[in-house]
């Protein structure tokens, strides 16, 4: 029982020795994957826990710097390392400087002893030229236009956007070509022209922090044909409304007319009925004064009693009197009768 024991502790012992030596001695590598433009500088950090000697950086599989845990700074014509502080040697900063596109790929870092080594992958991109192109920049209302962005000498294969206005629109047509080393590009966006519009194309790769553009501004100017066509087409709508109104106006006045015309026919014809109806009826005859009858040499004089009957008095035939008589040979008897 006592020899069991043993074996196994020894055992336990054995295991348990190096996870805790792999724990204590470590360290990390980033960015684990880093992508920089041509010519600028290209920067890797290790963090190492434990104490250590002895660090190697290597670029593309070749060594090309070594780090002794007592300096400060190491330097080459290309590559530089230095501690992330003065006083502290668990964080060490690499740095490439000029990069170009042939160390491209893996960039390793080792520590001697137990902490092993970490690879990153380093990607050195270039942005090339942007340009953009298209009608005059000034166009007539409602127009289609069509503009071209034209990017070269870029790697690798850019992503090519537009924004009009600051809003982002979908190109019509997208062209890329690869030379081997570059990649070309012509993209083609089309619309109408409704106002003026501030149209920009924007490139970029994962090496740039933010797109690369290009702009110009585009005047668009009235159309005067169809700005005429539309008043005109408002104006004749316009009159034809007034020309409705204007009819109908027309022709209710006309038939208030016509309704007045008629009621007052109808109020005529009315009252004519009732006068031939209700008139003779009412109608009294008018004692005639100045009736003589014959033989009769004087004219009565009359006159009318209270209950409306004429009394009739015979006044003298006498020069006097200033009556004449009617037997005289120089008058001439004449019946008159009136009728009412």
């Amino acid at each position: 029982m006592t020899v069991s024991w043993i074996s196994w502790a020894s055992l336990f012992f054995i295991c348990l020795l190096p996870c805790t030596m792999g724990v204590t001695n470590q360290f990390q590598l980033e960015p684990m994957t880093a992508a920089v433009l041509k010519g600028s500088d290209a920067q890797f950090i290790a963090r190492v826990t434990g104490s250590w000697t002895i660090m190697t950086w290597k670029v593309g599989g070749f060594l090309v710097l070594t780090v002794n845990g007592n300096t400060t700074i190491s330097l080459s014509e290309q590559y530089s390392a230095t501690f992330c502080s003065s006083d502290n040697s668990s964080c060490v900063e690499f740095t490439i400087h000029n990069i170009s596109r042939s160390l491209s790929g893996p960039v390793t870092c080792a520590v001697q002893g137990l902490f092993g080594e970490k690879t990153a992958q380093l990607y050195v991109q270039e942005n090339g030229m942007i340009s953009i192109t298209g009608p005059s920049m000034k166009v007539m209302y409602d127009q289609q236009v069509a503009f071209q962005c034209v990017t070269a000498g870029w790697y690798p294969k850019p992503t090519v956007t537009w924004t009009l206005n600051g809003n982002a629109m979908n190109s019509t047509l997208d062209n890329f070509t690869d030379n081997g080393d570059f990649f070309n590009s012509t993209s083609v966006l089309t619309f109408q022209a409704v106002r003026d519009t501030t149209v920009k194309c924007l490139v970029s790769i994962p090496a740039l922090t933010s797109p690369q553009s290009t702009s110009l501004f585009l005047v668009v100017a009235p159309n005067w044909t169809v700005l005429i066509a539309v008043v005109v087409s408002f104006g004749s709508l316009a009159l034809l409304v007034l020309l409705i109104i204007g009819i109908w106006f027309f022709y209710k006045r006309r038939k208030e007319k016509q309704t007045n015309y008629q009621d007052e026919m109808r109020r005529v014809r009315t009252q004519s009925q009732l006068s031939g109806v209700h008139g003779p009826r009412n109608k009294e005859g008018q004692v005639n004064t100045t009736y003589v009858p014959e033989g009769q040499t004087s004219v009565p004089t009359s006159e009318i009693t209270d209950n409306g009957v004429f009394q009739v008095s015979t006044v003298a035939n006498s020069a006097q009197a200033g009556v004449y008589n009617f037997e005289d040979p120089g008058f001439m008897k004449h019946r008159h009768v009136t009728i009412v």
